[in-house]
């Protein structure tokens, strides 16, 4: 078993032994108190969690038995090892700061439940995420 899935299976069991001592003592309280029951909104987030950390455990468990040993398994590993090309990234595109933009305009339409605002900000989402992603398959024109 590699690194990230012993990682999550190991946080997905402190995120069971905490739902155990949630539901406990929010139980425990609510008897002292007024308030009837177990708090819910907590448990179930923490329930949620849990399962989460083990659908990624068992992701990773499943996925990483078909690799290769990575530099992080290794111990003996530097940090020169997991170097390379991490990938293509334009020095001059305009597009990001574009989207950036589109998300203020469809975050502000949403605080203020302004449709057509979430109308526009998506449009303007949709037009630049294409144009981000066609920036070099589009040709330029020849003069």
């Amino acid at each position: 078993m590699k690194s990230s899935a012993k990682i999550m299976y190991g946080l997905a069991t402190f995120l069971l032994i905490m739902t155990v001592i949630y539901f406990v003592a929010t139980a425990k309280v609510a008897d002292a108190g007024s308030i009837q029951g177990i708090e819910w909104a907590g448990g179930t987030g923490l329930t949620l969690a849990t399962g989460l950390c083990l659908m990624l455990g068992g992701y990773f468990h499943f996925t990483e038995r078909r690799m290769d040993i990575l530099p992080e398994d290794w111990e003996e590993a530097e940090v020169e090892d997991k170097t390379g090309m991490l990938g293509f990234f334009s020095p001059s595109s305009i597009w990001p700061a574009v989207m950036a933009g589109a998300i203020a305009v469809l975050g502000f339409g949403i605080v203020y439940m302004h449709y057509w605002l979430i109308a526009f900000g998506a449009m303007i989402l949709i037009w630049s995420g294409t144009m981000l992603n066609l920036q070099y398959g589009i040709p330029k024109e020849k003069h």
